[in-house]
């Protein structure tokens, strides 16, 4: 009798242990609305159910035991939870799932000298990085002219038809309205920005960040059209020591590395690369589309921890180049009287950055910065040099006052920029002498959950053409979970000096001085309008994003460089202004391992001088279409189309609209990855539908470069991260 008990207490509990029970859930939002389509699994039992249209999720043939459920939605915050079955009266449990950020809010910009997460800033900014960052570094490792070039509202300008010299235009702008800073250091500017696009490698960059509009109220003068700074990379957590090496069908080459490690009270990053590139031809009409160089870059950085509240970096920056374009037999050293013609640039640039901050409480910081610059080139063409030195300095003090809903900067900046010109060059040198001193306020203030306002003013002195005021106005509306807008504007101004896009062209041969004793200042306003709207379709499965921005910027006393009677080039003033208007628009599809980015961008630009007419080398209408593919840590894929309208040149005439594509693939292990790159794979060219030169290949004169010269480009390498 006593084992027939025994044998019933243990069947009843076997039976108890492999019953099987019934989980019921309903998922919501923090709005406590339903959410259809979450995802509940135990991944133990390799059991998994999808919430209805009211949230409802059922899990059946769950045994008696303790088991760990994961909840998880596109767009929110996977939740584990652990539940003991059975569950008391079956009841049926509410999960709360907590709504994530927004992919490109997580990124924390500093160009609005606050550090706030994207999402939280009125100042519209765009941001290029993480994996778009490395992904358009494998395409151009050697420099920063295609990533920027392939942004919406952004064109490169080549200015040079055979050394590929070029500069950046914003919504249509001439590249002198831009202004290109590091680390806050605005070290591309003047005679120095004639080859910065091309000089700047891409592999310590943690960060690209541009503002489009009028941003001098931030950083002084020079930045009407826009601002773009390159945020470089820091001491992590963990070492850092990567390695990229990249060939090209140009049979140019560029290897890069770049290390980075933190200690207890020191840390350092170190880059260096070298890039060389040969003589290319692809239309065989004699003329280097691609020119032959050699670059040497070092960077080396050094970081001091002293307290939890002190911290201090110093670096410098050291870059030297020899680049030679022209005639292809010329550069092969089979010159004659015929083939003569050549244009050389050898540059070397130095600079230093300092910056330390400290923090003097929990809501006072105090930050000081200062960087010097050497910057030493020379323009050889024959018969003819153009060489000269710029010296500049950038000091800065500056104090934020930080609390829950306010936060205030204030600061004092001192800017030098001294160029001096080879006296055997010319009779009439373009010297300057540059002093700008200025004081900034901004206050950035959250009013409501819904509204945050950004005022700043900023007034500089400038020791030729005396003070300017500079007021702007940013506000962010976060509408509702799924719209925001930005409302921006200021005044800006620039200040002239004779390193311009048009002056470059003609390598500053018979470019008189600029007097600025009858030229004014440069100055304008703008503004600007967005308005973004982000959702999930088709049960949560596609992310969509949607952006699209309205603009405005109106430059008043434009120097315009005319050629005169005796053969001179002189800034002229005309009476007048430019403007360009224009609209941006941004979709973004994400759907599992593809993403889609599509952007469009119309810019009208005119000048209105007696007459009006279209800005040229402007191209109206720009379509931007990127498709990705990506199995994260494994493999990378992308395809590209660009399309440019039609553009009017210099001349009168009229360049074609034209297609670019490109389809890049890179395969990633834990510690090597293995890329290639087909740019331009249809060879769009303008030899192809268009010339580039007048006259003979001795004494060549160029045309407005506005399509592709190098044409179909193949590269491909390695990276190794250790």
């Amino acid at each position: 009798m006593k084992s027939i008990f025994i044998y019933c207490i243990t069947l009843l509990f076997t039976l108890n242990m492999y019953a099987q029970h019934t989980f019921k859930a309903i998922v919501k939002d923090a709005d406590k609305r339903p959410l259809q389509g979450t995802t509940a699994a135990i991944r133990i039992l390799n059991k998994s159910a999808v919430a209805d249209s009211n949230g409802l999720i059922t899990l059946k043939n769950i045994p008696a035991g303790k088991f760990k459920v994961m909840f998880s939605h596109v767009g929110f915050q996977e939740k584990v939870i652990q539940f003991e079955f059975p569950i008391m009266n079956d009841s049926i449990i509410e999960i709360e799932l907590t709504e994530k950020e927004h992919e490109e809010n997580e990124v924390v910009v500093t160009s609005t000298r606050t550090s706030r997460s994207i999402a939280n800033i009125p100042t519209r900014i765009e941001t290029i990085s993480g994996e778009e960052l490395q992904e358009k570094g494998n395409m151009k490792p050697g420099d920063i002219r295609m990533m920027l070039n392939e942004s919406t509202g952004i064109q490169t300008q080549q200015t040079s038809a055979t050394s590929y010299n070029s500069s950046i235009r914003i919504q249509g702008l001439d590249g002198k309205y831009t202004q290109i800073i590091r680390d806050g250091f605005p070290l591309y500017s003047g005679f120095s920005g004639g080859l910065g696009l091309l000089q700047i490698v891409p592999l310590d960059l943690k960060q690209v960040e541009v503002i489009k509009g009028s941003s001098s109220t931030l950083y002084g003068g020079g930045a009407i059209a826009g601002l773009v700074n390159l945020i470089s990379k820091s001491p992590g957590s963990e070492r850092e020591l990567n390695f990229m090496v990249n060939g090209t069908s140009a049979l140019g080459l560029d290897a890069s590395s770049f290390y980075s490690q933190k200690f207890n009270k020191v840390g350092t990053t170190i880059f260096a690369s070298y890039n060389h590139g040969t003589p290319y031809d692809p239309a065989h009409i004699g003329l280097t589309a691609i020119p032959k160089y050699d670059r040497y870059t070092l960077n080396p950085k050094l970081f001091f921890y002293f307290s939890k509240n002190t911290t201090a970096n110093f670096g410098v920056n050291a870059t030297y180049e020899n680049r030679v374009g022209g005639d292809t037999r010329y550069i092969e050293g089979r010159a004659d009287s015929i083939h003569s013609y050549f244009e050389k640039n050898k540059t070397n640039r130095y600079s230093t950055q300092l910056s330390v901050e400290h923090t003097i409480n929990d809501q006072v910081k105090f930050s000081f910065k200062n960087s010097l610059s050497y910057y030493n080139r020379s323009i050889q063409t024959p018969g003819y040099i153009f060489s000269g030195v710029q010296l500049s300095s950038y000091s800065e003090v500056n104090l934020n006052y930080k609390k829950e809903r306010v936060e205030w900067i204030g600061g004092i900046n001192f800017l030098t920029d001294k160029f001096t010109q080879d006296k055997k060059d010319t009779i009439v040198p373009v010297n300057y002498n540059q002093n700008t001193i200025g004081a900034f306020v901004q206050n950035t203030w959250t009013v409501t959950k819904i509204i945050t306002l950004e005022t700043g003013l900023r007034g500089d002195y400038q020791n030729d053409f005396g003070f300017f005021l500079l007021p702007r106005l940013s506000a962010l509306f976060k509408i509702s979970k799924h719209f925001t807008s930005r409302v921006g504007g200021g005044l800006g101004y620039k200040i002239p000096n004779v390193f311009t896009e048009d002056a470059e062209k003609i390598q500053f041969k018979n470019v008189l001085p600029i007097d600025i004793k009858t030229r004014a200042a440069e100055k304008s306003y703008g503004g600007n309008l967005d308005i973004n709207y982000h959702t999930t379709l088709f049960n949560s499965n596609v992310s969509l994003s949607i952006n699209h921005l309205f603009f405005y910027t109106r430059i008043n006393n434009p120097l315009v460089l005319t050629r005169l009677i005796n053969g001179y080039y002189e800034y002229l003033q005309p009476k007048g202004f430019i403007d360009t208007r224009g609209i941006e628009t941004n979709v973004k599809l994400i759907y599992k391992n593809f993403k889609l980015f599509i952007g469009y961008t119309f810019a009208d630009v005119k000048q209105h001088y007696a007459t009006t007419t279209e800005f040229p080398l402007v191209a109206k209408h720009r379509l931007n279409n990127v498709l990705v593919y990506e199995i994260e840590d494994k493999l990378k894929a992308g395809l590209e189309a660009y399309y440019y309208s039609p553009q009017k040149l210099n001349d009168g005439a009229t360049g074609k609209a034209y297609w670019l594509t490109g389809f890049m693939i890179e395969k990633l292990w834990k510690h090597f990855s293995i890329f290639a790159n087909f740019e331009n794979f249809t060879d769009t060219r303008q030899t192809k539908f268009d010339t580039i030169y007048e006259g003979t290949i001795t004494n060549p004169v160029f045309r407005d470069i506005y399509a592709p010269v190098d044409g179909f480009v193949l590269n491909g390498g390695f990276k190794i991260k250790l």
